[in-house]
């Protein structure tokens, strides 16, 4: 994760009567991998379910058997991988869904992944602190609430919608629409339990096609290894947030 300049600046805040989400699904997939396609598909249903943040990391270690995926990043690998460090895990696989920092699970198991977090929120492991963010005029504002512990405010930037024609690979002639795929990860300040906002530029919604940023409040096991995920919203370019 990266730092951002972007000149954000930190205030004392309340979240005021924000829906929180049930929880965040970050899925781990690959347009090279065969097995992708059903986790891409049940990551859309969460979308439109509408009751979690749901983001798509595109990994580039599969591009080695024949098609180099149009959506992968180092840093999204990298991200797995610290994951995998911190659930004391040797390797990495896809479609991986990470579950609020704290769990894992096979990316196309759509009711796995919503018993788990039924799970979490029942054994208080899930979103208990509040997070919103909104459009208003050239900024996007983010507020944050009350709660324990110190966290990493992290900024998650995606398209809403790509259509891929796949030409090579594993899947070989699918035209496969991906959904709130990463294309950058920034983490924009510290959260230390008290009330809090962030302010940044609304022009980086639109950066990328049909732009969109999560905000995920996420604690950190050390400098390197991202932990437990304790808030989150989402906000688009059309001011719809959830």
């Amino acid at each position: 994760m990266l730092a951002c300049g972007l000149g954000l600046m930190a205030m004392p805040a309340v979240a005021e009567d924000a829906v929180q989400p049930a929880g965040v699904v970050e899925l781990f997939t690959s347009q090279g991998c065969s097995s992708c396609p059903p986790a891409d598909a049940a990551l859309k249903t969460l979308i439109d379910d509408g009751k979690v943040v749901a983001l798509s990391y595109h990994v580039d270690y599969w591009n080695y058997l024949g098609w180099a995926d149009t959506l992968a990043s180092k840093d999204n690998t990298a991200r797995q991988y610290a994951y995998a460090k911190m659930f004391g895990r040797s390797g990495v696989y896809t479609p991986q869904a990470v579950l609020n920092g704290r769990d894992h699970i096979n990316g196309a198991d759509l009711d796995g992944i919503n018993n788990r977090l039924s799970a979490m929120n029942s054994a208080g492991k899930g979103l208990a602190v509040p997070v919103s963010a909104s459009v208003s005029k050239d900024e996007i504002d983010i507020k944050i609430g009350g709660g324990n512990g110190k966290a990493n405010v992290v900024v998650v930037y995606f398209n809403r919608e790509q259509l891929v024609d796949v030409k090579k690979g594993e899947n070989s002639g699918k035209k496969i629409s991906y959904w709130h795929s990463v294309r950058d990860i920034q983490t924009i300040g510290m959260w230390d339990g008290k009330p809090a906002s962030f302010v940044l530029p609304a022009s980086i919604l639109n950066e990328g096609e049909n732009g969109g940023c999560a905000v995920l409040l996420q604690k950190m096991k050390d400098s390197e290894t991202p932990g437990a995920i304790v808030g989150a919203t989402t906000v688009m370019a059309d001011n719809t947030a959830n």
